[in-house]
């Protein structure tokens, strides 16, 4: 599974991935029970390679934050999200030291956790796909950098005149009538 398929719908608990795509909206998959429901353009939705975390230096990729997870519990789950709140700050701040502890909610402190562990227990290999993000990113930077030049605009052909020196797209129209002709 993709990172860009998993995604997060505001006012929904868990992690869904995109199963379908309709009209006027798409179908997701709940991660957790596999229940499918539809996701429409009103719904607030965020795929997980599109989230980052403030820092007091520059913002953080969750998909970085989930990989350092990883690398500190071993691949393992981490503490429920429902642990006391000090322990949770306390392990992001081992995990990300510089994390801004005033513009990070607590709500979202929370989900980091619960997110974590629904993509262990759902069997994603999160590092991988933090590897998979950063060479898509790298693969878009490389993209950008590229100029191309401009296209030359193509010269305009005139259009082919007829026999009587008008163009042959003219239109032919017959007599015309004046006003005081149409009364008669």
């Amino acid at each position: 599974m993709e990172l860009k398929e998993i995604i997060s719908i505001t006012g929904r608990p868990g992690l869904f991935k995109v199963v379908a795509q309709g009209k006027n909206n798409v179908i997701v998959e709940s991660i957790v029970d596999k229940k499918r429901f539809p996701a429409y353009a009103t719904d607030r939705i965020s795929t997980l390679g599109d989230i980052s975390i403030y820092t007091t230096d520059e913002d953080v990729k969750l998909t970085d934050v989930l990989a350092s997870f990883h690398d500190h519990y071993d691949g393992k789950a981490c503490p429920s999200h429902k642990e006391e709140l000090t322990v949770l700050e306390g392990l992001l701040e081992k995990i990300l030291p510089n994390y801004d502890k005033e513009r990070v909610y607590k709500s979202d402190l929370r989900k980091i956790f619960q997110w974590y562990n629904i993509l262990i227990k759902a069997g994603i290999k999160i590092k991988e796909i933090a590897e998979k993000t950063e060479e898509s990113n790298s693969d878009n930077e490389e993209k950008t950098v590229k100029k191309v030049a401009p296209k030359k605009a193509a010269p305009k052909k005139a259009a082919p005149k007829s026999k009587g020196g008008k163009p042959s797209s003219a239109k032919k129209s017959g007599p015309t009538k004046t006003g005081s002709q149409r009364g008669k």
